[in-house]
């Protein structure tokens, strides 16, 4: 009976909102209204009266305790794939989000790449339909937005799972999962309104205009490749050892927590630029976070450090320090950072010049996603597995093929001296996830392409040209040619559709390997058919026709061969990058 009664309240103040709106506008179009008042059903509820919630029609809701062990605290503000997201300010058992139904919400976001959008479904499946933005000049663009169902969806793509589902009769221990979709925006056009989907179970918790690359470059970056056990390190301060691309006079750096269930504390950052081992040119310079000298991360989310002046040279190593005052068992990472990086003895060392207190190596990046510098002309963002993570190259020489890709791009003034942003992951697949996207795992292959291309690509600072380079791994694990040709389509479609050029790598040869059977070659030679002659793409990089061996093109030359027919070596990955035409990277889509 109470649920009955609240919806009535909800109701009408539901309607009290919109009657003012019926004396000037027709009753079917009311003027637009910020997302919260039009808040009309209720998500989450405490765990002791799981009936002043009712999500899904059904009496099952998310648990506030739960929300709150993650750092999703009502008004807490927060960062996922670039965009900033406010979680309602909504008390337990007061409305929290809207059943998209055409609504029009009001904006002051100002311009963006994209729209960004807090949402889950409840109708048991995947969930969506077509909206609209109005901006301020008059002119309108559609989008078409999808929410997984959540308790169903896919854990790789979710925001933040929780561990528990409230209902009626008790407590779940079942995952509910959040999303944050993204739709793209007119280029240069102020925001002012926009109208929903009519999609039933839809629900949309926040929304915002996403800005992340006016007035930056991306210098360095690396993708999350899981969760898994550290340490575990109590009060003790990682220096990571980057590399970057290219510079500026400032910095910003991006701190992700991704996949993780629980928020982490970052005591204080600093950066410097790198004398040798763990040892600063100068004295470090400390970071901030909105003023403040630490940082608490929410589970799934990130954050991005105040600018900084701060003279960044191009093509050098960066020391970046972070303390972790508490005890961190388990840490999303880049897994294969060929770079040994530095752990401290007990204690806050971020202001360490000295390289002293570090003596432990390590061989990730834990936390730590990017690292952007004002200004310049933006970004290539490759997209690849093993062979763009640089596997088999000499470790601590910063020869993968992208590194010798930026070189090349400094040293040019034919097309924009782009930063160049890696984001492979070794093992990694188009079409199916190796790490789950949700708790901690020994697999640090990342989920699959398809699932974090928003994140790894889309989001990525002044993203302009996005390279795919991928598809081997499926090949080798039995997926057929015509089903990576169709997940490096849906890519590039993706791609697109934001406005980046999309440029595709022919498969390498890898005869001897001893998963690279006959049937796979064949149908590495059917993709690399479509690659080349399908059209798709808007440019292609025929890195097969580089290193294949002209007398058996099913191998590749010895002299690029890092020994395990798979991987190229310090020369091989030499060699792909000095075959890329620079002005490909430059066209327009």
């Amino acid at each position: 009976m109470r649920r009955w009664i609240r919806k009535a309240v909800v109701l009408a103040a539901t309607c009290a909102w919109l009657v003012p709106a019926t004396v000037v506008r027709a009753a079917s179009d009311p003027p637009p209204l910020p997302l919260e008042l039009l808040f009309d059903n209720v998500a989450v509820s405490e765990d002791a009266r799981p009936d002043e919630a009712d999500f899904d029609g059904f009496g099952a809701s998310l648990s506030a305790r739960d929300l709150t062990a993650a750092d999703w605290t009502p008004g807490r503000e927060l960062t996922v794939q670039g965009a900033r997201l406010t979680w309602p300010r909504s008390r337990p058992g007061e409305p929290d989000n809207v059943r998209a139904a055409g609504q029009r919400v009001r904006l002051y976001g100002g311009s963006g790449d994209a729209l960004a959008f807090l949402v889950a479904g409840t109708a048991g499946r995947e969930t969506g339909g077509a909206g609209s933005v109005t901006y301020t000049d008059g002119s309108r663009s559609s989008f078409r937005l999808t929410a997984p169902d959540w308790r169903t969806g896919p854990l790789a793509e979710k925001a933040v799972a929780l561990p528990h589902v409230n209902t009626e009769d008790g407590q779940l221990a079942e995952r509910a999962r959040l999303y944050v979709r993204t739709v793209p925006l007119l280029p240069g056009r102020s925001v002012a309104s926009v109208r929903l989907p009519r999609a039933r179970g839809l629900h949309v918790f926040a929304l915002s205009v996403r800005d992340i690359s006016r007035g930056w470059s991306g210098s360095w970056a690396a993708s999350t490749s899981g969760r898994t056990s550290v340490g575990p390190w109590t009060d003790r301060t990682l220096r990571l050892v980057v590399h970057t691309s290219v510079g500026g006079s400032r910095i910003r750096l991006r701190f992700e927590n991704t996949f993780a269930d629980e928020p982490v504390r970052i005591g204080g950052a600093t950066v410097a630029v790198r004398a040798s081992g763990a040892e600063a040119r100068r004295e470090p310079v400390r970071l901030r976070f909105r003023g403040r000298s630490g940082v608490v991360v929410p589970a799934g989310a990130q954050a991005y450090s105040d600018p900084l002046g701060f003279e960044v040279p191009a093509d050098t190593d960066l020391l970046v320090s972070l303390h972790l005052p508490g005890t961190v068992r388990d840490a999303p990472l880049h897994a294969e950072a060929l770079q040994r990086s530095y752990l401290s003895e007990p204690g806050d060392h971020t202001g360490d010049r000295s390289p002293d207190a570090f003596r432990p190596e390590v061989t990730t990046w834990p936390l730590l996603t990017g690292v952007d510098v004002s200004g310049g002309p933006g970004s290539v963002v490759v997209l690849g597995n093993s062979i763009t993570d640089g596997i088999r190259s000499t470790p601590d020489a910063n020869r993968r093929w992208t590194d010798v890709l930026a070189d090349r791009l400094r040293a040019q003034h034919t097309v924009p001296r782009f930063g160049v942003l890696n984001h492979g992951i070794s093992g990694n697949r188009v079409l199916s996830d190796r790490y789950p996207g949700d708790g901690v795992s020994s697999d640090v292959a990342g989920v699959s392409a398809l699932h974090r291309f928003d994140r790894d690509v889309l989001a990525q600072t002044s993203a302009r040209t996005a390279v795919v380079f991928m598809g081997v791994n499926d090949l080798r694990w039995g997926w057929s040619p015509d089903e990576v040709i169709e997940g490096l389509r849906e890519l590039v479609e993706r791609g697109r559709e934001r406005g980046l050029r999309m440029l595709g790598t022919t498969l390498l040869p890898c005869e001897g390997e001893s998963r690279c059977t006959a049937p796979v070659d064949a149908g590495r030679v059917a993709v690399n058919a479509w690659i080349r002659s399908s059209g798709v793409l808007d440019g292609v990089l025929d890195f097969d026709a580089v290193l294949r061996d002209p007398e058996h093109p099913a191998r590749m030359l010895p002299a690029y061969d890092s020994g395990d027919h798979l991987h190229p070596g310090d020369a091989g990955y030499a060699a792909l990058a000095g075959s890329v035409d620079l002005r490909e990277l430059a066209a327009g889509p």
